[in-house]
């Protein structure tokens, strides 16, 4: 029995966080925890994420952008240029806004 459990492999697939943003709160949380990082692979990844959960092509459309080029930006590795960040976000029915930080004491 022990040599039976060792050579079960079940066949796993990675988590894919496009399936569970299926509402708007969903989204927005998602967003905002992303731009909380200050990461912008993070973010960038965020809003890739985001966009497959909304549809890429529709996306796609909707700013102008090629598909394989959202892609490609809004990956973990991708290297958005700030205009392409800003026509996503309005896209996705949100805007970047700046919001005051508290001075270090």
């Amino acid at each position: 029995m022990e040599d039976e459990a060792r050579s079960f492999d079940p066949e796993t697939r990675p988590f894919d966080s496009a399936l569970v943003l299926d509402t708007p709160e969903a989204i927005e949380e998602y967003l905002v925890d992303a731009f909380e990082s200050e990461d912008p692979a993070v973010i960038s990844h965020a809003l890739g994420v985001v966009a497959r959960a909304k549809g890429m092509t529709q996306l796609a459309e909707e700013t102008g952008l090629a598909r394989p080029a959202l892609y490609r930006a809004l990956s973990s590795e991708g290297n958005p240029e700030f205009s392409t960040i800003i026509k996503v976000a309005h896209a996705l029915g949100f805007k970047l806004s700046p919001q005051r930080v508290a001075e270090p004491a």
